[in-house]
């Protein structure tokens, strides 16, 4: 945990929660093993998604559609889902859920790798969601950046790593220390490009917002 256990549960404790169909989903997800955003998480994302407005989103990582789910009862009617999921189990699962939430005229599931995916994607989107395999984040980066409207916002999950981010490498297993590495990367990234103005979170298991500069404020900074 990266803030204490029971002000964690205080917290979550005081959300006016989500419809009876997103709770199904979610209490799937747990009993399946299956990682979706936690309530603390849960609970920013509708704030965020409230506060912006935004018209179209793009999420890579969809998992069984959960968090695209809850982004589409949250943000306005007329936003329209893009969410990304290359493991092959979970897209009929996602799919079916799309379906039985009615939500399949919003919500469009682009089925393979992100990486290949958003090299091909045109146009830019107000928020772009990441909770994606989290050694990838870094490569993502360049094509989320043309992808991210002038003035919209990324927003990028468990960043800190259950808080081994701040460990040495050499505290972290083996097999964790190259997503351990390329997080840290990615992290200064955001807090340094020039494009970006980014806050870092001990919101759920870390997350970064990160709003893309005014083209006119990028130059006035160079």
């Amino acid at each position: 945990m990266i803030i204490d256990e029971r002000m964690s549960a205080f917290i979550d404790s005081l959300d006016s929660g989500n419809p009876a169909w997103l709770n199904e989903i979610e209490k799937f997800a747990l009993e399946t093993q299956v990682p979706i955003i936690r309530r603390s998480m849960q609970s920013l994302l509708k704030f965020l998604l409230k506060f912006t407005k935004p018209k179209s989103i793009l999420e890579v990582g969809t998992a069984i559609g959960f968090s695209a789910l809850l982004m589409s009862e949250y943000a306005p009617r007329d936003c329209h889902i893009t969410t990304i999921e290359k493991y092959e189990k979970r897209i009929p699962i996602a799919k079916e859920n799309f379906r039985k939430a009615g939500r399949e005229d919003r919500i469009t599931l682009l089925e393979g790798d992100a990486t290949e995916i958003l090299r091909e994607l045109e146009g830019t989107y107000d928020v772009i969601f990441m909770d994606a395999a989290k050694g990838q984040y870094i490569h993502f980066l360049p094509d989320i950046l043309r992808l991210l409207a002038p003035g919209g916002l990324l927003i990028s999950d468990n960043v800190l790593q259950d808080g081994d981010i701040i460990e040495s490498r050499f505290a972290v297993t083996r097999r964790n220390r190259t997503i351990h590495a390329r997080m840290r990367e990615y992290l200064y990234e955001l807090k340094h490009h020039p494009e970006l103005e980014t806050v870092i979170l001990p919101v759920g298991d870390g997350v970064t917002l990160s709003t893309k500069k005014e083209e006119s404020t990028v130059t006035q900074n160079r």
